[in-house]
């Protein structure tokens, strides 16, 4: 099993995944508008993925994108993204692609690494909270949709 940064290489598998993940929250399947959505993100620098791949089969992916704190003067990261193949979770999967996003905030002196589930996702909150991810129950995060 090997955890590394996509590159475009990568883009017809990590598009299958991403159209994948989409489906997950009930989108419609649009494979070539999530390949078109991929490389926009990483020709042009705008979030960095990590890919889970085992024997040249892509596995699950998370995807990351930078922010900052105007406090801490700091970067942070929000991890919008982490998708398991169905057939490969119970497998770890899931917890080597947090480790790597936290490896990766670290490398780059992040302040933080946010993340946000959907409040029926329990098996997605207990894999955070075991991995040291805290449940905010002191802010609340609000949303201004601008367009569908």
């Amino acid at each position: 099993m090997e955890i590394y940064q996509a590159t475009l290489k990568d883009l017809d598998e990590i598009a299958n995944l991403f159209n994948s993940y989409r489906i997950f929250y009930q989108q419609h399947s649009d494979l070539e508008g999530a390949k078109a959505f991929l490389k926009d993100r990483i020709e042009n620098k705008q979030s960095i993925i990590f890919v889970a791949k085992d024997n040249d089969i892509y596995l699950g992916f998370t995807q990351l994108y930078p922010t900052f704190s105007s406090v801490s003067m700091k970067r942070a990261w929000i991890l919008n993204d982490l998708y398991v193949e169905k057939t490969a979770r119970k497998q770890g999967i899931g917890e080597l692609l947090l480790q790597k996003a936290k490896q990766y905030a670290n490398e780059t002196n992040a302040k933080s690494l946010s993340l946000c589930t959907a409040h029926d996702n329990k098996t997605a909150q207990r894999l955070y909270e075991k991995n040291g991810y805290i449940r905010d129950e002191q802010y609340y995060h609000y949303n201004l949709r601008i367009n569908n």
